[in-house]
């Protein structure tokens, strides 16, 4: 049996399964319907919740996996935005995610892997004006889910710095209490639901929060917390990404551990953008493994 392998069914959409037979480990990923990592299973646990009739339907928002949060994570106000004088709409978290993205490669030399890209186009355009490239590679390793990501501005020389803040949206599917520990060295987060600052004590129930709550000021690129008995997931990620937001639904059994690079809202404000120039990348690496 090979160490790597990457291979293709059809399950309403095409999906790229990676496979590490020797770590019991898979990944399964859906391009078509916004790039999304739909299962995580990781040393013979999946890890990834999923409602499949949100997956399947065509235009729904899905429930579950891993959505990828581009240019926006989060809401905007009245789902606009002013940039340079024009005023744009955008939907939560985004164009990415509801966007078909290609298949440049796979490989299994070293790693399992599936390199995906996503264009402007026509349709991101009208939200969200800039010419850009995304450029992801999920590449099962050691166990381990790496999200290796490129931001590219595509414009011309001259035509201004591409604003954006990105994001992952994971859903890992729990047992019992919403009243998870977390392993983070943040003190302070900002309750969505009331707009209040409070303190972090190491543990938020969730389960009765109609809004999420976002960790504010941890200096370690890092979260860990269990989602069950024995099973404690790790989460790793650039410094690029400033902020770690909570959220889940009364009655279902997940909760969202979501790394954003600014909080909600920012393209309203403004005030803490990534600024890409023309011809610049932005590159940043995510990391998901068990404890």
């Amino acid at each position: 049996m090979s160490q790597f392998e990457v291979s293709t069914y059809e399950d309403t959409y095409t999906i790229y399964e990676l496979k590490e037979p020797g770590t019991s480990s898979s990944v399964r990923v859906c391009p078509e319907r916004g790039g999304i990592v739909i299962g995580c299973q990781l040393h013979g646990e999946e890890l990834f919740y999923l409602d499949k009739a949100t997956f399947e339907h065509p235009t729904a928002n899905i429930r579950g996996g891993n959505p990828i949060l581009f240019p926006i994570c989060g809401q905007l106000e009245n789902k606009s935005y002013e940039w340079e004088g024009t005023r744009y709409e955008m939907a939560n978290h985004g164009v990415a995610r509801t966007s078909p993205w290609e298949v440049v490669g796979t490989s299994t030399n070293g790693e399992a892997s599936v390199t995906l890209r996503l264009r402007s186009n026509e349709e991101t355009l009208a939200a969200y004006p800039f010419n850009f490239e995304l450029e992801f590679t999920y590449a099962l390793i050691g166990g381990e889910l790496h999200t290796r990501q490129h931001y590219r501005n595509c414009g011309q020389a001259g035509s201004g710095a591409m604003p954006f803040y990105a994001g992952f949206h994971p859903y890992f599917a729990i047992e019992g209490s919403k009243a998870i520990p977390y392993d983070t060295d943040a003190t302070r987060y900002v309750d969505y639901n009331d707009n209040v600052e409070k303190p972090f004590t190491g543990v938020v129930d969730l389960e009765n929060l109609v809004e999420s709550v976002c960790l504010l000021d941890a200096r370690k690129s890092e979260i860990a917390f269990p989602i069950r008995d024995g099973v404690k997931v790790r989460l790793r990620y650039d410094d690029s990404f400033k902020y770690v937001v909570l959220w889940s639904v009364k009655d279902r059994p997940f909760v969202c551990v979501e790394p954003w690079m600014a909080e909600t809202g920012e393209l309203n404000r403004q005030e803490e953008l990534v600024l890409l120039e023309a011809g610049e990348t932005r590159s940043c690496n995510f990391v998901i493994s068990r404890v």
